[in-house]
């Protein structure tokens, strides 16, 4: 059957109710990832003053990363083998315990390990909604689906500052999380009404425990560089972490029960192409969003609300942009996707420039230009993967799409954790240590962004780019 182009395919197929309900839980999914995330960013050193430990301060978004990883990897299989209503609302469940692990934690340990079992929950209802969406919605519409989404994330842009900053100043940062317990349960009542005729068949009653395990080694030894007292230990301990992650393909590429597509080892395929522009660009970005709060509210005695707003600009620059190319038709991306990536370098490098000199309508600047980056060239990556992917690889492959941006930034976590480390945050926040941290924590992310371009050129330069 001939799908309709979508510049022609009408917004209200989306809202039909065949569709609607399916639409509005992928969403409730998507709002407690994109709000958890923006009110952690907004509370951490409210948490961090209260209960200690800045020396693991980027581990509260790695470590919620690295269970965020593990969980979307397994998500497509999961999928396949119990069903998407059923995973779903194990999620759910798993998310909510996490948070309120979080809530009642004395210490900056315990209150890692709830991150460490929300960022499961996360992982697997973020990887569960890329597969609704691939599964349940017409093609014609996937450009559209993508753009609510990032809707969604410009909702949580504006409201989760507020909440996390208004609970932080008032000492009552606990609540945030159980808050999102109280969400997380809802979502795991009403996941399995809208996902439950999305069986799957599956591939293969196992799931890829080997690839699991690289991939949280390589992430957890990138992640305790910042732990290590000497440089050379250091740099060892990210290229070792890194050469784990790289064997993951290779162990993936011939292995009987895989976790990614076939493609995926492929830096010159669309799919291997699209997955390393997503790895890039989502770590280039995660020292914006982790370090410019505590950096504004130390030096420019910036409330976390005032600090919250300054990074949520960031994502309200995505969700415009991704509007805006909604209705690109397919074959029609190239433009859009490689300037979107041009805009993510160009953000990093105004980030790397301005944020040391403090000037906040400049930092809101240079995250607005890599907002719009993203906004531009995400979903457009999103759908022309999805496009390529085989019938037999549509579940593992659009929930490895979610995975490759969470191992994204989880090592950009990683990576800018240490940096700061080494600028002195790891002792405690003043303003030496700030400014230190301003000066420094941005120029791993330069490189990655630079790969990031690279690989949106060769997504965008393959002869299979034009259907």
């Amino acid at each position: 059957m001939t799908e309709t182009a979508p510049g022609k395919a009408p917004w209200s197929e989306l809202f039909s109710p065949g569709l609607v309900a399916k639409l509005g839980i992928v969403l409730l999914g998507v709002w407690i990832n994109a709000a958890d995330t923006l009110v952690t960013t907004t509370i951490m050193p409210s948490v961090a003053a209260d209960i200690g430990g800045y020396e693991a301060f980027s581990w509260a978004v790695a470590g919620f990363l690295m269970g965020s990883v593990i969980a979307s990897a397994s998500a497509g299989r999961l999928a396949e083998i119990f069903g998407l209503g059923r995973a779903s609302t194990v999620a759910g469940i798993v998310f909510a315990l996490g948070c309120v692990g979080s809530a009642l934690a004395l210490d900056m340990n315990l209150f890692l390990a709830g991150r460490l079992v929300q960022g499961i929950g996360s992982g697997w209802f973020s990887g569960f909604a890329m597969v609704a969406i691939a599964q349940l919605f017409p093609r014609r519409q996937l450009a559209r689906v993508f753009a609510i989404v990032s809707g969604v994330w410009g909702i949580a842009t504006l409201l989760g500052p507020l909440l996390g900053g208004l609970l932080a100043e008032s000492g009552q940062w606990r609540v945030v999380f159980w808050a999102f317990a109280v969400q997380a349960v809802l979502f795991a009542i009403l996941a399995p009404r809208a996902f439950g005729n999305a069986e799957g068949k599956a591939l293969s009653g196992r799931v890829p425990l080997v690839q699991l395990v690289l991939i949280a080694l390589g992430i957890g030894v990138i992640g305790m560089a910042d732990r290590l007292a000497q440089p050379a230990m250091q740099l060892a301990a990210i290229a070792g972490g890194m050469t784990l992650l790289g064997m993951t393909l290779w162990v993936d590429r011939h292995a009987p029960v895989p976790l990614l597509p076939r493609q995926a080892s492929n830096p010159f395929s669309v799919i291997g192409a699209g997955y390393l522009a997503v790895f890039a660009l989502t770590a280039a970005s995660s020292p914006f969003s982790i370090y410019v709060p505590p950096i504004l509210q130390q030096l420019r005695d910036l409330s976390p609300l005032e600090a919250g707003y300054v990074v949520g600009a960031m994502a309200l620059a995505w969700t415009c942009a991704a509007f805006v190319v909604s209705n690109v038709r397919d074959g029609r991306e190239r433009v859009p996707l490689v300037a979107g990536a041009a805009l993510v370098c160009t953000g990093v490098s105004l980030q790397l420039w301005l944020v040391p000199q403090l000037h906040i309508a400049a930092i809101v600047g240079a995250g607005v230009v890599m907002g719009l980056g993203f906004g531009l060239c995400s979903a457009l990556i999103n759908r022309r993967a999805i496009i390529h992917l085989t019938t037999d690889e549509e579940a593992i492959g659009s929930a490895a799409l979610m995975t490759v941006r969470q191992v994204g930034g989880a090592v950009g976590a990683a990576l800018a954790g240490v940096a700061a480390n080494v600028a002195g945050f790891g002792d405690g926040l003043s303003d030496a240590s700030a400014l230190a941290t301003a000066q420094t924590v941005f120029i791993a992310g330069l490189p990655l962004a630079l790969l990031g371009l690279l690989a949106a050129l060769q997504m965008t330069r393959s002869p299979r780019f034009q259907n």
